[in-house]
């Protein structure tokens, strides 16, 4: 398991541990105040990170890596994420009582895309009063009195829907252990942590708690499952093969393959992955 696991998952894995659903916003100032921040400034957040990203990657190798290693510590403190499959996130859902759907703010901010209610905040109270106060600063922005809160059973339909556009599962902490949020988007729609991770090599997230396993008697090699994944993981020269030290376990490719030749298995039964996080 990874490091959130064993400080924060008590047995479990971290995300579906209840108790870090479970904080009273309404008298946690500073996880609100962040929550609120967070959206508000996602946009100077976005510009910041990216032009730092591009500053990292001219340094000699050796400072780079610590440089990336040192925003890694500091994103885990706040905000850091993990790829989750679909049965995963249909088990944080029966953890939460209090589902909405809000819009991709990656989409918000990158150009050509626009903002579609993709995203779930998942918490145990209401965070519609959080949300509003979060996007009130955005003129052309979201009108947050329509955010759809939804039932268990809807949030799963958009996600299923998420999942056959190819868009990626990922579960969030807005200042850590306080897990809030499934983020479903992928690096076309500008996904920062996606671009971060996948373009930049600064880990926001962790891999997922699981790895792809590929049954060659089923795939007929047709490539679909090379072109759906966001890590390279998947290649094809006339026949596919997987790179389990580039996987991410996020399960985008199962979705994508038509003879379902593409399966999860956990990451600690493969000697090769059990330790890479």
């Amino acid at each position: 398991m990874c490091r959130f696991c064993v400080e924060h998952g008590e047995g479990e894995r971290w995300y579906l541990n209840a108790a870090n659903y479970s904080h009273d916003l309404s008298s946690d100032l500073e996880r609100r105040g962040y929550i609120v921040d967070f959206i508000r400034g996602f946009e100077q957040r976005r510009e910041s990170a990216l032009v730092w990203s591009g500053r990292i990657d001219r340094l000699p190798g050796q400072l780079a890596r610590v440089a990336k290693g040192a925003a890694s510590r500091h994103m885990q403190r706040h905000h850091f994420g993990q790829p989750v499959p679909l049965e995963e996130c249909e088990r944080i859902l029966s953890l939460c009582t209090s589902i909405t759907v809000i819009p991709c703010i990656c989409r918000m901010h990158t150009p050509g895309q626009r903002a579609e209610e993709v995203c779930l905040l998942v918490t145990m109270q209401p965070v519609e009063a959080i949300i509003s106060e979060g996007f009130e600063s955005y003129r052309d922005g979201p009108d947050s009195s329509n955010f759809n809160v939804v039932s268990r059973e809807d949030a799963v339909g958009l996600l299923r829907t998420c999942e056959g556009r190819g868009l990626m599962h990922s579960v969030w902490t807005f200042q850590t252990p306080f897990t809030a949020a499934i983020c479903n988007c992928d690096l076309e729609s500008g996904c920062l942590a996606m671009k971060m991770t996948a373009e930049h090599g600064v880990k926001v997230m962790w891999r997922g708690e699981w790895v792809v396993a590929l049954d060659e008697g089923l795939c007929v090699g047709c490539g679909l499952c090379v072109r759906s994944c966001p890590f390279g993981a998947i290649t094809t020269n006339g026949r596919v093969s997987t790179d389990l030290l580039q996987c991410w376990g996020c399960g985008i490719c199962r979705a994508a393959c038509p003879h379902d030749a593409l399966s999860l298995v956990d990451r600690r039964t493969v000697p090769e992955v059990a330790e890479l996080w």
